[in-house]
């Protein structure tokens, strides 16, 4: 229950009736809600959870009208606990049962049905999550929507249901809800919701002079860009252009709108796919991204319907009627949307997408039900290339395999490949086991503290709209006609008039990062660096479409692929002059002495994996090389 020096409180007066309504919170959180029994009903008690749906204004009696039509005198009655006690005799005529209700001249006020769905920790191994029904009163209407995480303090009730309206007797299970008196969004680890009906009054109360000082000094500083992206998901190692990208997606573009041009409004979400080999921790940074927003929503492909994404239609329990409930992309409205095993989802889920990744809405037409509804949320997908695996045979569109449609609609995609290089291997599992090992103290100096993360996004968000200069648009145009002739080559992804869009887009999450209100040829150059080196462009070969991994660990120009070709020549000629199988150590002496240019160690065995992969040499048990047709 409550005690006095767990709780405060605050009060409100409701100026109708000249009441003071005094609302406890920051009580103790007293129960579970499995484990509601009947000790706490009619108590005072604490929960949490997700609030899953929350029903249309329902007008409740407080105060019954009666009218006697004998002698038309008058009389109220109060209503107590649901129950209207109906005068059985006229005060006035003293005429029995002569009293009407009537309902025009009776008062109502405001009740609203919310329903609470058990928070993930409470939730024992195995359960599905329970629900409770929660009714709102007055003021606490419509203070919560679907998709907001809540901590409630309420009065626990059991109401008696009736056989048959008709007949007063009642069954003998009670149903159960809570009466709420407190609504407490739980957000103190996730970023501020940013509202863009917000007043700019209600806006800045949110920082003090002294916090927006500290947020201005961070961002004049040399590295702020660094030190934001290392503040992200920080137990994963390097991948800072990752981070970079997803920092802009917390980010974000401007709110433009050209409804007057018949445009309607610009997307100003960006969309990212992270897509690569098993084990590069791309689950874990959506798992750290769903727990930062404060409107985040986690589904996985295999798990997740068309309408589970979407809306489905089902027959409410109370009214009987037909209504919509949301799913995954409307309660992640102003929020971000992560779907982990993209590639496996079906076909039919998949187009769903391709709605809200570009017009921002979703259109119902079920049951009888039209409508469009807002969904304006960021996506952040990860997926596997079609073998599970990078294949450094195919091209990148091999890889990846999604349709051309909905690779358009990702401003970012993020191809996040093992580089099987022992020096990064031996980096990567230092860090790893640094982990284990490293004590907090020494962990939390090294980062931005998430208090100012947060509070740096929101602020950015909320004051800083950037435009475009003149130089970056200029700038806008000539990096996007390049990339339309990278996108002619083989097997790369093509870029799109949408493409530019996402350059805009990431220009402006760059400005607002610098807390700019201008965008400057430099937040261009670094959206067009981020945008190539998503998509691995600089090692990607423009007559195969496919990516050199040499490249990507020692960092060899185009001559060198060429050279590797020559050096195969010269290998396989060397065999058929020979006697058609050498040692290996011989081998190697007989091309260092022969071929003119010189090699490598590292190349040379690349040469001879390669050969072996087309089936050109055998390397047999005792270490000798022979050809194939030997």
């Amino acid at each position: 229950g409550y005690r006095s020096g767990q709780s405060t409180g605050s009060s409100g007066i409701n100026a109708e009736y000249g009441q003071i309504q005094v609302r406890p919170y920051n009580a103790e959180k007293t129960a579970n809600m499995r484990t509601l029994n009947p000790t706490d009903i009619d108590q005072l008690i604490t929960i949490s959870g997700m609030v899953i749906r929350s029903s249309n204004i329902i007008p409740e009696m407080t105060e019954a009208f009666f009218l006697c039509y004998v002698c038309q005198k008058t009389h109220t009655v109060e209503i107590d606990r649901g129950r209207i006690a109906e005068p059985a005799v006229c005060p006035n005529c003293e005429t029995r049962h002569s009293m009407s209700i009537v309902h025009n001249r009776c008062v109502f006020t405001d009740k609203q049905m919310v329903k609470l769905q058990e928070a993930p920790d409470d939730m024992p191994a195995g359960e599905t999550p329970h629900t409770v029904i929660l009714y709102a009163h007055d003021d606490l209407v419509d203070t919560v929507n679907p998709g907001d995480r809540v901590t409630v303090t309420g009065i626990y009730r059991a109401t008696p249901v009736r056989l048959n309206p008709r007949q007063r007797s009642v069954k003998s299970v009670y149903r159960t809800h809570i009466d709420v008196i407190h609504f407490r969004k739980d957000d103190e680890h996730r970023l501020r919701e940013i509202d863009g009906d917000d007043e700019s009054g209600e806006k800045s109360a949110q920082f003090t002079p002294e916090r927006v000082a500290e947020l201005q000094q961070l961002s004049q500083s040399a590295a702020v860009y660094e030190r934001l992206a290392n503040a992200i998901a920080p137990s994963i190692y390097e991948n800072m252009d990752i981070k970079k990208g997803v920092l802009m997606q917390l980010f974000g573009g401007s709110r433009k709108d050209f409804s007057n041009t018949g445009r309607g409004r610009f997307r100003q979400d960006i969309n990212i796919l992270l897509c690569g080999d098993p084990g590069t921790s791309k689950s874990q940074m959506l798992q750290y991204v769903y727990n930062l927003v404060p409107r985040g929503q986690y589904t996985s492909g295999k798990g997740s319907s068309a309408t589970g994404l979407t809306a489905y239609i089902t027959r409410d329990p109370e009214t009987k009627q037909v209504v919509l409930q949301t799913g995954a992309l409307v309660l992640s409205d102003n929020g971000v949307c992560c779907i982990d095993e993209f590639d496996k989802m079906d076909d039919s889920t998949r187009a769903v997408l391709h709605e809200v990744m570009e017009q921002q809405t979703l259109s119902i037409a079920k049951a009888g039900i039209i409508c469009v509804l807002n969904a304006r949320a960021s996506v952040l997908a990860a997926a596997n290339p079609c073998d599970s695996r990078w294949n450094a045979k195919l091209t990148i569109v091999e890889n990846i395999q999604l349709p051309h449609t909905l690779l358009s609609r990702f401003d970012l995609i993020f191809l996040m490949l093992d580089p099987q290089d022992e020096s990064f291997d031996r980096r990567l599992a230092t860090h790893l086991v640094s982990l284990y090992y490293r004590n907090a103290a020494r962990s939390k100096v090294e980062s931005i503290d998430s208090d100012v993360l947060r509070d740096y996004i929101a602020y950015a968000r909320t004051f800083i709209n950037p435009r475009l200069s003149d130089e970056a648009g200029q700038k806008l145009i000539q990096t996007y006609v390049q990339m339309r002739k990278v996108g002619m080559g083989r097997g790369t992804v093509t870029a799109y008039p949408r493409q530019l869009e996402s350059l805009i887009r990431l220009s402006e999450a760059h400005a607002r990062m610098r807390l700019s209100n201008v965008v400057e040829e430099l937040d261009v150059e670094e959206a067009t660096r981020l945008h190539k080196e998503a998509l691995k462009q600089a090692a990607t070969d423009p007559k195969t479409g496919q990516i050199d991994m040499e490249i990507l660990m020692t960092g060899l120009s185009a001559s060198s692929r060429a050279k590797r070709v020559e050096l195969a020549k010269f290998l396989l000629q060397t065999l058929r002059n020979g006697n058609k199988s050498f040692k290996m150590s011989e081998l190697y002496d007989a091309c260092k002495e022969g071929y003119k240019d010189g090699f490598t160690q590292m190349q040379y065995e690349m040469v001879l994996r390669d050969l072996q992969e087309e089936n050109k040499i055998v390397q047999t048990s005792n270490r000798t090389i022979r050809l194939k047709d030997a």
